[in-house]
């Protein structure tokens, strides 16, 4: 039976090449894009049965926010990412967003139809050991040999640091801008810099996420930015 579905990759090229080889099967086929930023406004206005989601990134901050917009407004909707070679905290990170299922780049077409038949059928479209390695990591959670709060600091300039750090104190822009001696445009560009580089949408998300990986303690000990002045 058709899937009406929509197809979103990063690589126009791959979107592209997917939704004419699903089209040639039969299945119905809405849009076929490569928005980043706009992934789930697409979704969420065309109502697809399915959404087909590509990501480079599994386990990167962020890479199912798209997901969890498009489940939260359109809970019918079946989303299967297409993704890399995951690592089981990639797996486990797709369902906790409320993905329905995981298909790897180099599966071939048949493969990735299926995944999309079982989706929309409300099944687990998932290889069953990538399911299996995925619930092994939800139980029993290995530690990271790198650091989750040092590697985002490193993302971050020491003046960008001084602006996550004032805003998990819950300052404003204005009260931003007057600490640093920066103009109001200034500190709204740092705090938007901020939260894209740890992948999150809200002052709030960052905070949060600052306080859960121990980054505003790792911030803390780091050498502050030089005071006074635009950057």
């Amino acid at each position: 039976m058709a899937v009406r579905l929509i197809v979103v990759d990063e690589h126009r090229l791959l979107a592209e090449a997917l939704a004419s080889a699903l089209k040639l099967r039969g299945h119905r086929v809405l849009a076929a894009a490569a928005p980043t930023a706009g992934a789930a406004e697409l979704v969420v206005s065309r109502g697809p049965e399915v959404c087909l989601l590509g990501t480079a990134a599994p386990a990167a901050p962020g890479a199912f926010e798209p997901v969890l917009r498009i489940k939260r407004e359109r809970p019918q909707i079946a989303v299967v990412v297409l993704g890399p070679v995951p690592n089981p905290r990639g797996i486990a990170a797709a369902f906790a967003a409320g993905a329905s299922g995981y298909v790897r780049h180099d599966e071939r077409i048949e493969g990735v139809e299926r995944a999309l038949v079982k989706a929309r059928a409300g099944e687990a479209a998932v290889a069953p050991q990538l399911l299996q390695s995925a619930f092994t990591e939800l139980l029993n959670p290995a530690a990271e040999p790198d650091d989750e709060g040092a590697r985002l600091l490193q993302l971050l300039t020491p003046r960008e640091v001084e602006v996550l750090v004032r805003v998990a104190e819950g300052e404003d822009t204005r009260l931003i801008a007057a600490g640093m001696r920066i103009a109001a445009s200034t500190a709204r560009t740092h705090v938007q810099r901020v939260l894209m580089k740890l992948g999150v949408g809200s002052r709030l998300e960052a905070a949060a996420l600052a306080a859960r990986t121990g980054l505003l303690d790792r911030a803390a000990a780091r050498p502050a930015a030089d005071g006074g002045g635009e950057p």
